[in-house]
């Protein structure tokens, strides 16, 4: 046995083929795809997500720790391997030993890194900022003595350039459009040739942008959502993600009685059907969620109270069998219904369930591999 809870995930590898598939097809032939595998996939699994995309001939890739890029590593994964955050300077051996393409945010951490290593080449991209304020090279005059400091070693080889869009799922793009305008600002009077130009997340990926920009960042769509109701695509997306558990135990309650932690939920009916499920925030389930809903042998249940730590409870229209399988996430209830449920984003939603949640990877309508990461435990099947 992989795993000893009846509470787990399944992520569809093949509804992730078809999507990266579409995409390619529809609207990215003219530019390379880089794949956002950070934060394990948003939780779906970095490995396994990164290698059906391999499959499919993606051949660059986005996290945001040297930690992520080693594990890429690690597990088979080719081609280049972006960091987007930061990097000390005494780690710089261990990303050109796992051949690691830097992102440069700061020309004195450059000036750092040029005094502090010498060694194998390292690949680059400068992060330029054009409007998230975030992390970046503020101002052309530093991002011109960066190309300079640049042109002047062997130890950083510059492959990109970069930025980051604040608003592109948003439905009004004047941010969008100044910050693309702040872009070709820096990038004017550049030698790009041979260079990676990119900006364009999932929201800005189908946007219109310059025909030199020639590679495109996506991680959301990858997983079959979308991060904005209003864009619109010209095929469905399939969503990878399902969250399961099951009704570990079951009772029917009379009117007057309070349900769960501080008994905000109090029965109104004579005969309730209430359902106690082995899952809580201690997997990711949102403890803020209102309104949320589970399914369950063919109906809608309503999950009640407070979810605790380990467990939640749901009100059923009737009774159902201790073990029925009950769906928090999945072809009945979307990630965009339950992001909007706990107020907040998918984004968020996706990297909040932890890995106390063991994931089934899903091809050919078979279990082919489950990853419980308590037990430092993986079960592959041959593919």
């Amino acid at each position: 046995m992989d795993y000893y809870r009846d509470t787990f995930m399944e992520i569809n590898l093949d509804d992730l083929e078809n999507n990266i598939r579409s995409f390619q097809s529809h609207y990215f032939q003219s530019k390379e795809i880089m794949a956002v595998v950070k934060a394990d996939a948003y939780g779906h699994g970095a490995v396994q997500i990164a290698r059906v995309l391999q499959e499919q001939g993606i051949r660059h890739y986005a996290v945001a720790t040297l930690e992520e890029a080693m594990e890429l590593r690690h597990s088979g994964i080719l081609g280049c391997i972006l960091l987007f955050g930061h990097i000390r300077v005494c780690d710089l051996h261990l990303a050109a030993t796992y051949d690691c393409t830097l992102s440069i945010n700061h020309i004195d951490w450059f000036k750092e890194a040029l005094a502090g290593y010498v060694g194998k080449p390292i690949d680059v991209h400068i992060n330029v900022d054009t409007g998230m304020n975030r992390l970046g090279v503020p101002s052309k005059e530093e991002f011109v003595q960066l190309l300079v400091l640049l042109s002047q070693t062997s130890h950083f080889i510059l492959k990109g350039i970069y930025s980051h869009l604040a608003t592109s799922e948003e439905e009004n793009d004047t941010y969008y459009q100044l910050q693309l305008r702040r872009f070709a600002s820096f990038l004017d009077g550049v030698d790009t040739t041979d260079l990676w130009i990119h900006i364009a997340n999932s929201g800005g990926s189908i946007k219109e942008q310059p025909s030199y920009f020639n590679m495109i960042r996506i991680g959301l769509f990858l997983h079959g959502v979308s991060p904005s109701d209003h864009i619109k695509l010209a095929f469905p997306l399939k969503e990878t993600m399902s969250l399961f558990t099951t009704v570990l135990q079951i009772k029917t309650l009379p009117r007057g009685e309070k349900i769960s932690y501080n008994g905000i939920y109090m029965t109104t009916d004579e005969q309730e059907v209430i359902a106690t499920l082995p899952i809580g925030y201690a997997d990711g389930l949102d403890r803020r969620i209102e309104g949320g809903r589970v399914f369950v042998n063919g109906d809608y249940g309503e999950i009640i109270g407070r979810v605790c730590m380990d467990f939640t409870i749901v009100k059923l229209p009737r009774i159902v069998e201790v073990g029925s399988i009950v769906e928090i996430i999945g072809p009945h209830i979307s990630m965009e219904e339950y992001a909007k449920k706990v107020k907040t984003n998918t984004y968020h939603a996706f990297c909040a369930f932890s890995d106390r949640v063991v994931r089934k990877y899903i091809r050919h309508r078979q279990v082919v591999e489950i990853v419980n990461k308590r037990l430092n435990q993986t079960c592959r099947e041959d593919l």
